[in-house]
């Protein structure tokens, strides 16, 4: 299954266009961050409510972009405040959202659940932020991402 999911993610990134580069020690470093911030949120869900477990997460994740990034960052106009507060406060909102609306499915309909996001975002991406529309390889690599969710959700239930 993790072939399975390998396989979709390299169709996924196009490998006639893949090079390597700085860019990708950064999605490297990002991917792994992530994962371990998936680990945490799992292991925090059994023992913390969702408002205690957003208020450490945000507030490590600032710490941290404070602590790697303190030269980047400066105080924006009103106008960009203003959207750039909008778009904060929605992100704040849909991620309480989504961790709250955890409680009420389980372990199977959360991941079935996550991984739509990869469809989503393959569908939406080009209409809400100008992503490049997927080839046909890159539909496949999504499918196939999303099945290995999808199986490997299912198994979890089986074992």
């Amino acid at each position: 299954v993790a072939a399975l999911a390998c396989c979709g993610i390299w169709l996924l990134l196009s490998p006639g266009e893949f090079s390597s580069g700085w860019q990708n020690g950064w999605a490297l470093a990002s991917a792994v961050m992530a994962a371990i911030a998936m680990i945490y949120l799992n292991i925090s869900r059994r023992y913390h409510d969702s408002q205690t477990i957003l208020f450490f997460m945000f507030g490590l994740g600032s710490l941290a972009m404070l602590l790697l990034c303190n030269d980047s960052i400066f105080l924006p106009d009103k106008t960009a405040f203003f959207f750039l507060f909008s778009c904060s406060a929605a992100g704040v909102l849909g991620q309480y959202l989504l961790t709250y609306g955890f409680l009420y499915v389980t372990a199977v309909e959360g991941s079935v659940i996550s991984s739509t996001r990869i469809l989503l975002a393959a569908l939406l991406g080009p209409f809400l932020v100008g992503d490049p529309f997927l080839t046909l390889t890159g539909w496949c690599g999504a499918f196939l991402i999303f099945t290995a969710d999808t199986i490997l959700a299912f198994r979890k239930t089986r074992t």
